[in-house]
Formats: C-alpha cells, structure tokens, sequence
C-alpha cells in the first residue's frame, strides 16, 4: 500500500525530472541573457529581446516537428543569439528550407506584435523593440551558411550562398563585427562544396519540384521585403530617442 502511495507521488516528479535538463538549459540561458542584456539596455527591453528571440527559436521547433524531426530545446547565449539543434537530419532541401524559413517567419509575426501596441500606444519603446525585431529577423536571412536565410536557399539556390559570403564581407569592412567574421568562417565549408564534385545522395538532396523553389523564393524574397518595410515604419530618428532605443547588437 505505501508503496503505491509512494509511485503515485514519485511518478509525476520523475516524469517531469526527465525534461527538467532542458527546462534549465532554456530558462537558464533566458535568464543568464536578460541579466546581461539588462545591465547595458535595462530590464524590461532585456525581457522583450529575449522573448522575441524565442518566439523566433519557437517557430522553428513547430516547423522541425511537423516533418518528424527531433531537436534540443533552445539555448541562449549573451550578444550572439538563441540556437536549436536539430537531432535528425532533413530529408531534402525543401524540409531544410521550411525548418529555416519557419523562424524568421514566427518573428516577424512577434516584431509585428510589437508594432502594433507601438501604432495603438505610440510609446517608443515598443517601436524600438519592434524594430529590434524586425532587423534580427532580417539578418538571419542572409543567404549563408547556418543563419536561416542559408538554409531557405538551398531550396532555391545554393548558389546565392556566394551572394551572403560578398554582402557579409562588405558589412565585415564597413563594420566590423565578431560574430559576423565568425559567421563567414563558418560558413566556409558550404561555399566550398559548391565548388567540388557531389555524390548521388548531396545530388538527389538538392533534387525538388520546381513548384517548390518556386514557392519557397516567393515566401524567402517576400519576407525581406515586409521585413524592410517594417524596419522603415519603426525606424526614428536616433539621436531623439537615446533614451529608449538602443544600438542593435548582430546576432546569429
């Protein structure tokens, strides 16, 4: 009898011990970079950052798991970003693309959440945090490497991860960044295999419907055109919002 008592005690917490790592991964993390990201841009931005950058990390956790794919929960980290890993590999480009595209899209959708209390209220905060959001979304689409826009086009072409590597240069000399050089040298490896010979299997990954790269270049040119329409409504005018609108710091 204590011992059923005992099971039906113990059974709940042992279920719940077995998510418990990746409950402290994510919200340690969450928490970790709030702290940070608080002591140069005060709390509640810090709060609304954070937030929008797992709404983004949400959507492609949705996007993995709706074509069967296993991932780790999202981790954060301080002035670089948040990252899912993905446990199982994607069947083809068009499945790469839609976990990429996935983030990006569950962002803007957070950003614009944002721009909507800033359009009703008018408190600048809001438009800064929308802002915010918009241009975070908007550089993981540049088409290079493991950033998201790197991944969307290999359902459309591979080829433009040259198109990335030169703009990501340019922004490197016209102002340089740490973590965009250690994206370029990261993404080495996939610009060079370009350049050499492909197996079947790397042939048939690339293989897809032309409807498919078709709806995949209307979703990937689309979403940076409403993501530079979004950066133009909120953006103001810098040195009258000092205050409230922070220096946007590029993450992955």
């Amino acid at each position: 009898m204590v011992g059923i008592l005992l099971w039906k005690f113990l059974g709940p917490v042992l279920k719940f011990a077995k998510f418990l790592p990746a409950v402290l991964k994510t919200g340690g993390t969450m928490l970790l970079s709030i702290g940070i990201y608080a002591m140069q841009w005060g709390w509640k931005f810090a709060v609304g950052f954070v937030l929008l950058m797992f709404i983004h990390e949400c959507g492609h956790i949705l996007a993995a798991r709706r074509f069967g794919l296993k991932v780790s929960a999202p981790m954060f980290i301080p002035f670089v970003g948040a990252l899912i890993l993905l446990k199982d590999s994607t069947r083809n480009a068009w499945v790469e693309a839609w976990v990429g595209i996935s983030g990006p899209l569950l962002g803007t959708f957070g950003a614009a959440c944002c721009h909507l209390v800033y359009l009703w209220t008018g408190e600048a905060f809001y438009g800064g945090l929308a802002f915010t959001g918009y241009f975070l979304n908007l550089f993981n689409l540049a088409p290079i490497g493991f950033l998201d826009g790197g991944r969307i086009v290999t359902a459309i072409s591979p080829w433009l991860w040259i198109l990335g590597a030169v703009c990501l240069t340019a922004l490197l000399f016209l102002h340089f960044n740490i973590i965009v050089l250690l994206i370029l040298l990261m993404s080495l490896p996939r610009l060079l295999s370009l350049f050499r010979k492909k197996s079947e299997a790397e042939r048939r990954y690339f293989e897809i419907p032309p409807w498919q790269r078709v709806v995949m270049s209307l979703m990937y040119f689309g979403l940076i055109v409403a993501l530079l329409f979004g950066i133009r409504m909120t953006h103001v005018n810098p040195r009258a919002t000092q205050s409230s609108q922070p220096d946007v710091q590029v993450v992955g």
